[in-house]
């Protein structure tokens, strides 16, 4: 391929193995300077992976990179910010309790020529940049404090303060609120106003539509092809990416909802601040019925989940599973009367990271038969039942049983929780924000499944930002804001206008939600 100063990077014949498993093979990117290029794969097809190579994390066995048609040999994160290449990883590395400025500062101070730290000069720098590209967040707010949303503004603020001409954003709208995620659009088309050149790592294809000129697509670590994005829709793209056709709409037949299997009645719970974040919430989940909760990221979500599966205690109300009440018990008593979890933070919530991928298959089930006897585990049983959730679900690389979860890129370590809470057959399965990280045909897979779980009879929840997937997945809405159920509705009874009016605190039919 021809070398060119037109293009801010090129890379030519990336190969990365790790082990016996080739991530990248050969792989080529050429990406113009001042475009949006998007990075487009199913999980674990190497996106992020190349982009560590990019940035220095990783060290290509093979391959060529040019930068503004200049040959370079990036062995560490400082010489790519030595190259004005920034990135913002998917999971922020931010001191929490830091301030923006010092969070944006840290190991790139300003100081005096007596080698003093210069808060005032620096926060002034922070200030102009915030201002030029309309980022719009305080630098003096200490970063437990604000949304992720803002977080990640703290991310790429990082990254322009040292100078980056080149920005690499990884699954940046993961943990975005939809209205977050068209600013950050408008943040990016700022950025390339300006000359700057961004490259995205994403699955969302609705997305690429609206802010990449290009996209290029990689499928099992291979090159598959480069693309003007104008010239190709939603449904081609998700094809070239998977390899076959995707439904990005659920196909199922209307629900057949049998007794209540799950009820909360009056529910208060208080946020870490001892505010009200819950107030008296009431919902039934039925056998053989999805139940969807819509709402904007911050209106209780996060406490109510924590306190049905008993992290956190409620101040008041009853939380009862098929008609046993377990509120303010312990996890263990949530598991024990079947109820199964894919909580929202996977790394956190989900997963003991260090531990291999077969210890967290059977977490929550490692003390019984045939997992376990005489307290002995049966390593050979609990590998067999792995190797059968990976192939189900796809996990990747397909030998990663014994290999640590935090090897595993997000996406697939979401398919390992997903299987392993499937498996232990729940009577309720609370999905919360099942999808987020996956690709197209994760999601079509995850929507089947939640589908299939609901024909075979189990009450499911499903809580998520993702207006779309409550819409097409769930049998009943409720729409959630300020810690209440503000309306509640059959599938097909409502449109997503009157839906993300009352997620916004609006009106339905002139009467206050």
């Amino acid at each position: 391929m021809e070398v060119s100063s037109d293009y801010a990077v090129q890379m030519h014949g990336i190969t990365k193995i790790f082990g016996t498993f080739c991530a990248l093979d050969k792989v080529d990117l050429d990406v113009k300077k001042g475009t949006i290029h998007s990075l487009l794969g199913e999980n674990g097809a190497g996106k992020s992976t190349l982009m560590n190579v990019l940035y220095g994390l990783y060290q290509a066995d093979e391959g060529e990179i040019y930068l503004n048609g200049e040959k370079v040999n990036i062995t560490n994160p400082n010489i790519a910010i030595a190259h004005g290449i920034g990135m913002v990883h998917q999971h922020f590395m931010l001191v929490d309790n830091f301030t923006v400025t010092q969070n944006i500062i840290l190991g790139n101070e300003t100081t005096s020529r007596f080698g003093v730290l210069d808060m005032k000069k620096a926060r002034e720098h922070v200030e102009g940049l915030v201002q030029k590209y309309g980022l719009e967040v305080d630098p003096d707010a200490k970063v437990e404090d604000i949304s992720v949303g803002m977080q990640q503004r703290v991310e790429i603020l990082k990254a322009l303060y040292r100078g980056a001409d080149l920005l690499i954003l990884d699954e940046p709208t993961a943990v975005l609120t939809p209205q977050e995620i068209e600013d950050l659009i408008e943040i990016m088309h700022n950025l390339i106003a300006d000359g700057k050149t961004i490259i995205i790592i994403t699955h969302k294809l609705k997305e690429i539509k609206e802010s990449s000129d290009t996209c290029t697509i990689i499928r099992r670590g291979k090159y598959i092809d480069t693309v003007n994005v104008a010239d190709e829709d939603e449904e081609e793209l998700a094809s070239k990416m998977v390899g076959h056709a995707v439904q990005l709409v659920v196909e199922k037949t209307p629900a057949q909802p049998g007794e209540v299997v799950f009820e909360i009645d009056n529910l208060n719970v208080k946020d870490d601040r001892g505010l009200p974040a819950v107030q008296n919430l009431s919902l039934q989940v039925h056998a053989g019925e999805i139940v969807g909760i819509a709402g904007i990221d911050g209106n209780g979500q996060k406490e109510l989940i924590e306190a049905v599966t008993n992290l956190t205690k409620a101040e008041s109300g009853t939380v009862k599973i098929k008609g046993e009440e377990i509120q303010n018990t312990n996890p263990r008593n949530v598991i024990d009367h079947k109820i199964a979890t894919i909580h929202e933070d996977r790394q956190k919530r989900g997963l003991v990271m260090d531990f291999t991928v077969a210890e967290n298959a059977v977490l929550e089930k490692y003390r019984t038969k045939p997992y376990s006897k005489n307290g002995m585990l049966n390593r050979a049983e609990i590998l067999s039942f792995t190797n059968g959730l990976i192939k189900d679900y796809d996990v990747r690389p397909e030998d990663c049983a014994k290999h640590p979860a935090r090897g595993l890129s997000g996406g697939n370590q979401q398919k390992v929780i997903i299987g392993r809470e499937v498996a232990n057959e729940p009577d309720l399965l609370i999905a919360v924000q099942p999808t987020r990280g996956l690709d197209v045909g994760a999601i079509e897979y995850v929507h089947k499944t939640l589908i299939r779980e609901r024909d075979r009879g189990r009450a499911i929840l499903l809580v998520s930002l993702e207006l779309d997937e409550i819409m097409s997945v769930a049998d009943t809405i409720d729409v959630l804001y300020k810690g209440q159920i503000v309306d509640s509705f059959r599938q097909g009874e409502v449109d997503e206008k009157t839906i993300g009016l009352l997620m916004a605190g609006g009106e339905q039919n002139g009467k206050d939600s």
